[in-house]
Parts: structure tokens; C-alpha cells; sequence
């Protein structure tokens, strides 16, 4: 089980890229428009530049929806390997068997 204060920030970063999607997405093109000036285009990306860092969409790293584990992620199902496996064991994953050969 990770740490709560991991799962929690990672909902922090969450909600924070939703508020200011909007935001970056319009500093973002007003930054690669050419029509506009140098100085407005640099006042833009000063502007990109004091949002939170944690508003970025990159900074969100995937985890498993029951244990809260970063790495081993399948985003098919958003769990673990470990959970994965464990509830294809139990047979809770229709459809999804262990290979055998």
C-alpha cells in the first residue's frame, strides 16, 4: 500500500490541473501565436511560468485505484500488477485468464 500522503498529492496535483487547464491552454497559444508581439508573448510565458507547478498535466503519474502503487500500472484496468493478478485469480476480471502453454 503506498504511502496516504502520495495518494493524496496526487489528487491535489489532480484537481489542480483541472482549475487551470483553461488558463494554460490559452497562455500556451497565445505564446505560439505569431501574430502576436514579443513583449506580449513573453508576458504570457511569465504568466505560464507562476501557475503552480503542479497544475501541469505531466506531473500526474498514474496509480493503481486499490493500493495506490506507481509503478506496474495497466491503464486498462487502472490497478497494479499485483492487484491485477490477484483479482484475476478470484475471477472478479471477466474475460482476463492466466496464460499457460
Amino acid at each position: 500500500m503506498a504511502k496516504t500522503s502520495m495518494v493524496n498529492r496526487e489528487l491535489k496535483r489532480i484537481k489542480l490541473t483541472k482549475k487551470f487547464a483553461v488558463k494554460r491552454a490559452a497562455l500556451k497559444s497565445a505564446i505560439t501565436d505569431e501574430k502576436l508581439s514579443m513583449e506580449e508573448r513573453d508576458v504570457a510565458r511569465i504568466k505560464l511560468q507562476k501557475l503552480p507547478r503542479d497544475s501541469s498535466k505531466s506531473r500526474i503519474r498514474n496509480r493503481c485505484r486499490l493500493t495506490g502503487r506507481a509503478h506496474g500500472y495497466y491503464r486498462k484496468f487502472g490497478l497494479g500488477r499485483n492487484e491485477l493478478r490477484r483479482l484475476a485469480m478470484e475471477g472478479h476480471v471477466p474475460g482476463l485468464v492466466k496464460a499457460s502453454w
